[in-house]
């Protein structure tokens, strides 16, 4: 924004309130920036973090250093992006259950996700799988795999209490009207360790760590949670198609700002992530078994509280609670 001259007047109310300063009108970032990511490096939440920064940083003109930040089901890492300077230095790699699940969590965080953060963007979407183990469960299909459930009793695992991985398997069962014991796991890689043990019949993870597994056979994939089939195992048919219509159940992540960080800076870093998304970048993703999500820009809003709304909505239903 260009210099002006001021009145005494003019000059006087400035100083009276020294907060207020001017935003140039395109901003540029003068040194490095950092990407918090709210999951332990090497899970598909870093994975992602660190394929969109290297675009991302390139087209700002500066690093975009990726910061671990685990714990408390991502909600410790959403609480330092939220005290950060709103000054477009700090971004989030934001998830749905930091949107969705953790708002019931940890009410008493102080941290409302929906109204703390502006999105710049939406990146992509995982399912999660519904897979049951072949030397415990005969099944097949969805629909014979509900009968055997019918038939005798059943151990699911999941990443913990509350994830999307639990809260995909409490709607299955709820819709297919059957019941099964419930077994937590602190994480992905514990929950996929035991599957492979033969510790629990099926569990729901991501397309990102289960089609690894489901392409080897260790596991057999049944569905997938999503509207649409999985990019990375587009044989698996979806739970719509498998007889629940109404089952839509993905897992999306973003890149989000602090809501007080100025317009023209939020706009400088949406323009860079829009010129990020490069076919190189989105085969990059596919090779994580991400399916690329683009959200148009006036509609993203909007998408992020619907998302918000229905897995809280799951999540208070179901009764969850921390461990």
């Amino acid at each position: 924004m260009p210099y002006r001259r001021t009145t005494l007047a003019g000059l006087a109310s400035l100083l009276a309130a020294p907060a207020l300063r001017a935003q140039p009108a395109e901003w540029s970032p003068t040194r490095p920036l950092r990407l918090i990511v709210t999951y332990p490096p090497g899970g598909v939440n870093d994975i992602v973090g660190r394929i969109v920064a290297e675009p991302l940083g390139r087209e700002l003109g500066q690093p975009l250093v990726v910061e671990n930040r685990a714990g408390a089901g991502g909600n410790i890492g959403t609480q330092a992006a939220a005290q950060a300077d709103a000054d477009g230095y700090t971004i989030l790699f934001g998830t749905t259950a930091m949107f969705g699940v953790n708002p019931i969590l940890y009410a008493s965080s102080g941290v409302d996700a929906v109204r703390d953060f502006t999105c710049l963007g939406t990146i992509g979407e995982v399912a999660n799988v519904l897979s049951v183990i072949p030397s415990r469960v005969q099944a097949k299909d969805v629909a014979s795999f509900i009968a055997e459930a019918k038939s005798r009793p059943l151990i699911y695992g999941s990443v913990g209490n509350g994830s999307s991985s639990h809260l995909s398997s409490v709607v299955f069962l709820k819709t297919a009207g059957i019941d099964a014991t419930h077994v937590p796991y602190r994480g992905s890689s514990p929950l996929v360790a035991a599957m492979l043990a033969g510790e629990v019949d099926f569990g729901f993870d991501t397309t990102a760590t289960s089609a690894t597994h489901a392409q080897s056979g260790a596991f057999r994939p049944l569905a997938v949670t999503t509207a649409r089939r999985a990019g990375g195992l587009p044989a698996v048919p979806t739970l719509r198609e498998s007889g629940m219509p109404d089952y839509d159940l993905g897992i999306w992540f973003g890149l989000f700002v602090p809501a007080k960080t100025p317009p023209a800076i939020a706009q400088r870093l949406t323009e860079a992530l829009e010129r990020s998304r490069t076919p190189q970048t989105e085969a990059r993703l596919q090779s994580a078994f991400v399916d690329p999500l683009h959200v148009p820009r006036p509609e993203v809003e909007a998408y992020i509280r619907a998302s918000a709304l229905r897995w809280q909505a799951i999540a208070r239903d179901a009764r969850i609670a921390l461990d």
